[in-house]
């Protein structure tokens, strides 16, 4: 049944089927493990290449890729690293893609009867678990929401921050932050937290998860790949995630 399913994914994607001991390395968002993972095999049953993933911060990410970590294909969480690639001379501009969008939720522990009504109600929470906001492009996404809500100055002291953004989404599961800011994405795929909060889009900084092949790499099916991840049954898999897709194939 796997393998119908993949020939007809490669199929609709216009993959070519080979026998071949190609791998691939994408480097992408933690937020993006669950969809990637399954597209992974997808394209591994389709053509006969392995792709490997490395799911992290996007900015610890693209400071690896830039230092001469040998990845393939970048799926960064924001534009601003992707960008720096694009400025050190590993990504081409023309072969950008600006594929996702996604939306940030609050969400606090199964359990609890915290409310959350807006970003002010979270200076009552004692602990508020967030990507890094420095370096993870959730963590600064969130940071931008609290400040634009002038919400930041009275949290700022509260807040834990995590390597990326399902290390948030589990420090709120443990039960070692009250509260936490991720997307919606993750807060969805949890039965351990519940959504109490969702920023309003209009009041939130937008999110954009570009993707591009690196142009570094020595591997021609990289380019294969990134087809394959904006093809209609790639946006249709990030549709059942919960992901908002922003372009046409």
């Amino acid at each position: 049944m796997r393998r119908a399913l993949a020939l007809a994914l490669a199929l609709s994607a216009g993959l070519v089927p080979r026998a071949s001991g190609e791998e691939l390395l994408v480097f992408a968002a933690a937020s993006l493990s669950d969809v990637l993972t399954d597209l992974g095999r997808s394209f591994e049953d389709a053509t006969g290449r392995r792709v490997r993933f490395s799911f992290a911060g996007s900015g610890d990410l693209a400071r690896q890729i830039r230092a001469g970590a040998p990845a393939d294909v970048f799926f960064s969480a924001d534009r601003e690293r992707m960008a720096e690639l694009e400025r050190a001379g590993l990504v081409r501009p023309e072969e950008r893609r600006d594929v996702l969008s996604n939306a940030l939720v609050v969400v606090v522990p199964a359990r609890s009867n915290l409310r959350i009504g807006s970003a002010a109600d979270l200076a009552r929470v004692a602990r508020i678990a967030l990507a890094d906001p420095e370096t993870v492009p959730a963590g600064a996404y969130a940071r931008r929401w609290l400040e634009s809500e002038g919400a930041w100055e009275a949290v700022r002291e509260r807040v834990v921050p995590t390597l990326d953004v399902r290390a948030a989404l589990g420090a709120v599961e443990a039960g070692h932050a009250e509260a936490g800011v991720v997307y919606r994405t993750d807060g969805a795929r949890s039965t351990r937290v519940r959504v109490v909060h969702e920023a309003p889009p209009d009041r939130a900084p937008r999110i954009v998860y570009p993707l591009a092949p690196i142009a570094s790499s020595r591997q021609p099916a990289r380019h294969e790949l990134v087809r394959f991840l904006v093809s209609d049954a790639a946006r249709e898999a990030y549709r059942r995630y919960g992901f908002i897709v922003l372009e046409s194939p």
